[in-house]
């Protein structure tokens, strides 16, 4: 069902994506407009969830297109407000909890691919699950997510031992 809505990016977004991956409900978009402190609380003007990178592409241009700022959020677990929009609310929040599948696991080469949205405790457990180790373990792994490990380049208790995120990851597909 298409939304109810004036603005044509939105519209425009909803047609592309479909399937309910574009929305304005205030219910669903108010977890998600504030920091993990409570200490910033911003709007935006849309959320998105694609479930692809393909889709979060088709986001990004048609933003780009409009000239519309967007904010990247993942489980939203950050400290510094880095995944909360700004007050203004003409942003569009891209949330990635859709995309967060195990893509490829690889025990012979220690390697796993997982998608940015994939909790930090899921790819724990898939590598636990083929007798391997993926060292980095935060308060906040039931929810934070791989993506966004990544972007901060966490570190976590067992840093000293194993290094920061950057030295758990082999490779990245990025838009």
């Amino acid at each position: 069902m298409p939304l109810d809505n004036d603005d044509p990016l939105i519209r425009r977004l909803d047609e592309v994506l479909g399937e309910g991956r574009v929305t304005t409900d205030p219910d669903r978009l108010s977890p998600l407009l504030h920091d993990e402190r409570g200490r910033y609380v911003g709007k935006a003007r849309c959320l998105v969830q694609p479930r692809s990178t393909a889709e979060v592409a088709t986001t990004v241009r048609l933003c780009a297109e409009a000239g519309v700022p967007m904010v990247p959020q993942g489980g939203n677990t950050g400290l510094c407000a880095g995944a909360t929009p700004f007050e203004r609310g003409d942003e569009v929040l891209v949330s990635l909890t859709r995309m967060n599948r195990l893509r490829a696991l690889e025990p012979d080469n220690f390697t796993l691919t997982a998608e940015a949205g994939m909790t930090l405790q899921a790819v724990q457990q898939a590598a636990a699950g083929v007798d391997r180790l993926f060292p980095l373990s935060l308060g906040a792994e039931g929810t934070c997510q791989i993506g966004g490990n990544i972007s901060t380049n966490a570190g976590g208790i067992h840093v000293l031992r194993y290094g920061n995120m950057r030295d758990l990851v082999l490779g990245i597909e990025a838009v």
